[in-house]
């Protein structure tokens, strides 16, 4: 199932556990709070997830947007098995390193010209 929220375009698909984000502009609280409650449903469904946060035109976070992905993190630590990002600019690729302290998902970022290697990672089992 594919949903546009705002500025971003969200897939899951219920035989899998891989939740897709395709994000342009810059996230706010508000995006958080439409998007986090069907990360979290897909949580439910299968107890561990993995994402793919696909950047483009990406212009980062609000403050509050911010604090409200350290909240979403830190209550679902062990909840995400891997996280692909994937990006085009330099602050994007910090910003995996930046996000490994609030998870337990192992994380890789992948240049826009990678974009063929996510799905093997992703999909790679443990």
């Amino acid at each position: 199932m594919s949903v546009r929220l705002s500025d971003i375009v969200m897939t899951t698909d219920g035989q899998n556990n891989i939740v897709r984000l395709q994000v342009t502009g810059r996230l706010t609280a508000e995006d958080y709070n439409l998007f986090v409650p069907q990360i979290e449903d897909a949580i439910r469904q299968h107890g561990c997830i993995r994402i793919v946060f696909d950047m483009q035109d990406f212009h980062g976070w609000t403050f509050s947007a911010m604090w409200q992905d350290v909240k979403f993190d830190l209550k679902h630590f062990r909840n995400i098995e891997r996280i692909a990002i994937i990006g085009d600019k330099a602050w994007e690729h910090g910003m995996a390193i930046f996000c490994q302290p609030f998870t337990s998902a192992t994380i890789r970022y992948f240049d826009r010209s990678e974009v063929d290697e996510v799905e093997a990672w992703i999909q790679l089992e443990d």
